[in-house]
């Protein structure tokens, strides 16, 4: 999310945008999460911005790493979840756009009858490439 990327000196920065996020996960973040979230941010954002370790920073993962090691993930804790979550949500969407991507190659126009038992069979083993070289063809041909 580039509301909470530290590129450009946090001049994306968004608190709306990232309340927005954080409301989207209401197991992760009550009501009263949502409103120490608010304050936190916003001081979050200026003693980021003061300070030059936090300035030069590439990413949010980045950020993530340096929260950590500066200790500012325990002074700043919804923050950081919010980072985190953030962070999450990136690796589950490329993920998803993994498996449609393969399963574009294996729906094809001429493949268009495929039933859903073979589709996701067919899927599993093209997503899952190396737990299936584990498998050995002599037990496959013993079981069928």
């Amino acid at each position: 999310m580039d509301a909470l990327s530290p590129c450009d000196s946090f001049a994306q920065f968004d608190k709306s945008k990232l309340l927005k996020l954080a409301k989207l996960y209401k197991y992760d973040f009550d009501d009263s999460d949502l409103i120490d979230l608010e304050g936190q941010l916003e001081i979050f954002y200026h003693s980021c911005i003061k300070d030059e370790c936090f300035t030069t920073l590439k990413g949010i993962s980045e950020l993530s790493r340096l929260m950590v090691s500066t200790e500012k993930h325990q002074s700043y804790p919804l923050c950081y979840k919010l980072l985190k979550v953030d962070l999450i949500l990136h690796v589950a969407i490329a993920s998803v756009e993994i498996c449609f991507s393969k399963m574009k190659l294996l729906k094809t126009d001429l493949r268009n009858n495929i039933g859903d038992d073979f589709l996701n069979d067919a899927l599993l083993c093209n997503v899952e490439t190396e737990a299936l070289v584990k498998v050995e063809n002599k037990k496959v041909m013993e079981r069928f």
